[in-house]
C-alpha cells in the first residue's frame, strides 16, 4: 500500500484521529503481462491499436476517398469544375477588377516578368472539336442547334465570310480566311477563342495559329495549341495602361520595349491534333532612328539578324518561310533600345486562321486609343473576312458612370473605323455574359447587363454586324448564378470556367454554321460567286 499522506477527520472528544486512504485497485489491462515485474514501459497508445482497427476507422476511410475522388477528377474531362489537385493549373485570366468610374490609364511601361513555357492546352481534349474533311463532303455536316441563332435583320451581314469559307472548302490555292478576334479578359486567356479555332480549323483546314503577342503582357495571356516563351525583362505599353504617346500598338493593342539579351520563343504543338505545322513566321517591329537589331533563330541555327534602325519611326514586317512542319522561332535582341509588337504563325495551306487579340481590363472604346492610320494599316495587313467583338464584362463594371449614350456612340465609332479600313470583312458582335453579385445579402444578377445586351444589339444592327446574343444564351436573368451552381460559372459570377466558355464557343460555332448552311442554300449565292 503506497502512503498518500495523512487526512484529518472530524474532531471527536477532542481528540483528533488521522487516517489512510487506500488506493484503488489496480485495473487489468490486455497489453500488460502476467508477470508482476513493473520494468516493462507502458506502450503508446498508437501501439495499442491493433493495424486493422487503425485502417478501418472513420477519419482514415474519409481521407482516402477525398483521395480517390480528387484523382477521378483529375482524369475525368467532365468533371474539370470541381478539380482540386491542378486548379492553379486551369485557372484562367484573373477576375477583372469593377471600378465605380472608368479608369484613366497613364503613360509609361510596365516591366514583364518571366513568360512560362507553355505546352499544354486549357481546352478538352481535342475530340471536343473533330476534324471533319468538308472538302470530301457533298453537304454540310449536322453540328448542332445553337440554343439561339445569330441576329442579322438583313440576312446578308456575313456574306464575304461565308463567300471565303468556301473558297476554303474547295481548296483554292492562297484560300486562306483569316478571322480577328478582338475582346477583354477571355480572350486574352484564349477562351471561347480557342475553341472557335480549333471547331473552324477542324472543318475547313487549319491554316495556322495567327498573330501572338512578343511576350506575355498580363499573367494570364494564354494560347492554346502553341508554344511560347519569353525571358523577364520586356517593358510593355498596352492601351489599357501604362499607354505609349505615340499611339503605335500594333494588331494587339500591346507594344515592348527591350534592351540586349531578352529573348522570345514561339513554336508548333508536339501533340494533339492542332498546331502541328507551321509554313512562315511573321515579326512586326518598329523601326526608329538608334534602335537596335533583332537576331533571329530557326531551330537552333541564325537565320538573320534583323537591324531596327532607321530615319524615322515607321512599322515593319518580315517574314521567314519554313518547310511545312514542326518548327521553333526565336528571337533576341542585340545592341540598343528595340521596339517589337508580334509574330505571326501561318500554314500555306488553305485554311483558317483564328488570331485571339485579348486585352485584359479592356473596353471597346479602348480600341481607338490606337492611333488610326496605324490601326487601319494593321487590319489591311492581316486581311481578315471576319472581324469579332467580344467585350461588355468591363463596361458592366463602370457601371453608370459611363452613360449609355456615349457607349452606343463610341462603340459604334470603333465598329464604322474597322469597317471602313477593312471592307472586305464582315464583323460579329458577341454580346456579354450574365453577371450578378450580392445584394441585399441575395444573388441577383446585374440590371445593368440588360442594357449593355440591348445596346450592343442595337449596335450591331446599325452598323451591319451580326449578333448573337450570349445572355439570352446563357438563360437570361439569373443565368449566371445558375452556371456557377453548375460549375459552368466562376465564383466571382462574372467569368465563365474553363468548361463554359467551351460551351460559349460551341454555340457561336454552331450559330455560324446555321448561317452558313442557310448562305450555301440560297439559290442567288452560287450564281454571284
Amino acid at each position: 500500500m503506497r502512503w498518500r499522506g495523512p487526512r484529518r477527520s472530524r474532531r471527536r472528544s477532542g481528540v483528533r484521529r488521522v487516517t489512510c486512504r487506500r488506493r484503488p485497485p489496480r485495473r487489468e489491462f490486455p497489453w500488460k503481462s502476467s508477470s508482476k515485474s513493473r520494468a516493462a514501459p507502458r506502450p503508446s497508445r498508437m501501439q495499442r491499436v491493433p493495424e486493422r482497427v487503425f485502417f478501418e476507422a472513420k477519419p482514415v476511410l474519409a481521407v482516402a476517398l477525398a483521395l480517390v475522388l480528387a484523382l477521378v477528377a483529375e482524369l475525368v474531362p467532365a468533371l474539370e469544375p470541381v478539380r482540386v489537385l491542378s486548379a492553379v493549373k486551369r485557372a484562367p485570366s484573373e477576375p477583372e477588377a469593377a471600378p465605380s468610374a472608368p479608369p484613366e490609364a497613364t503613360e509609361g511601361e510596365a516591366v514583364l516578368e518571366r513568360s512560362a513555357i507553355v505546352s499544354e492546352a486549357r481546352l478538352s481534349a481535342d475530340e471536343s472539336a473533330p476534324v471533319v474533311a468538308l472538302d470530301r463532303l457533298e453537304s454540310l455536316p449536322d453540328f448542332g442547334e445553337p440554343p439561339r441563332p445569330l441576329i442579322d435583320p438583313s440576312g446578308r451581314a456575313l456574306d464575304q465570310f461565308f463567300a471565303s469559307l468556301d473558297r476554303t472548302r474547295r481548296r483554292d490555292a492562297g484560300a486562306t480566311t483569316r478571322v480577328l478576334h478582338y475582346g477583354d479578359s477571355l480572350i486574352v486567356s484564349d477562351y471561347v477563342s480557342g475553341t472557335l479555332r480549333r471547331r473552324m480549323q477542324g472543318v475547313f483546314g487549319d491554316g495556322g495559329h495567327g498573330y501572338q503577342l512578343m511576350a506575355n503582357a498580363w499573367p494570364a495571356y494564354f494560347h492554346n495549341d502553341v508554344f511560347r516563351f519569353a525571358t523577364a525583362g520586356f517593358r510593355a505599353s498596352r492601351i489599357v495602361g501604362p499607354e505609349t504617346k505615340d499611339g503605335l500598338y500594333g494588331l494587339g493593342g500591346v507594344t515592348f520595349r527591350s534592351y540586349s539579351g531578352l529573348r522570345a520563343q514561339f513554336g508548333t504543338e508536339e501533340k494533339g491534333t492542332f498546331g502541328r505545322s507551321v509554313s512562315r513566321f511573321v515579326v512586326s517591329y518598329l523601326e526608329f532612328p538608334g534602335a537596335g537589331s533583332l537576331e533571329v533563330w530557326i531551330d537552333g541555327a541564325q537565320a538573320a539578324i534583323i537591324d531596327t534602325n532607321g530615319p524615322s519611326p515607321r512599322v515593319m514586317r518580315r517574314e521567314f518561310s519554313v518547310p511545312d512542319g514542326p518548327h521553333r522561332f526565336e528571337i533576341v535582341t542585340r545592341g540598343g533600345e528595340t521596339r517589337t509588337f508580334g509574330v505571326v504563325m501561318e500554314r500555306d495551306e488553305p485554311g483558317v486562321v483564328w488570331d485571339a487579340l485579348g486585352i485584359q481590363g479592356a473596353r471597346i472604346r479602348f480600341l481607338d486609343k490606337i492611333e488610326p492610320e496605324h490601326f487601319a494599316d494593321e487590319l489591311r495587313w492581316r486581311d481578315p473576312k471576319l472581324v469579332v467583338f467580344e467585350f461588355g464584362t468591363n463596361e458592366s463594371g463602370d457601371g453608370y458612370a459611363y452613360p449609355m449614350p456615349e457607349y452606343q456612340r463610341t462603340m459604334q465609332e470603333v465598329l464604322r473605323r474597322v469597317r471602313a479600313a477593312v471592307p472586305s470583312a464582315d464583323c460579329l458582335i458577341i454580346g456579354t455574359m450574365d453577371r450578378a453579385r450580392v445584394e441585399d445579402g441575395q444573388v441577383t444578377s446585374m440590371k445593368i447587363i440588360q442594357l449593355i445586351v440591348a445596346e450592343q444589339e442595337k449596335a450591331a444592327a446599325e452598323v451591319g454586324c451580326a449578333y448573337f446574343d450570349t445572355y439570352q444564351a446563357m438563360g437570361g436573368w439569373g443565368s449566371m448564378p445558375a452556371w456557377v451552381r453548375r460549375g459552368l460559372g466562376q465564383k466571382d459570377m462574372m467569368h465563365p470556367t474553363g468548361v463554359g466558355a467551351d460551351r460559349i464557343g460551341t454555340w457561336v460555332f454552331q450559330a455560324l454554321m446555321q448561317s452558313y448552311r442557310a448562305y450555301n442554300e440560297r439559290p442567288a449565292t452560287k450564281d454571284s460567286e
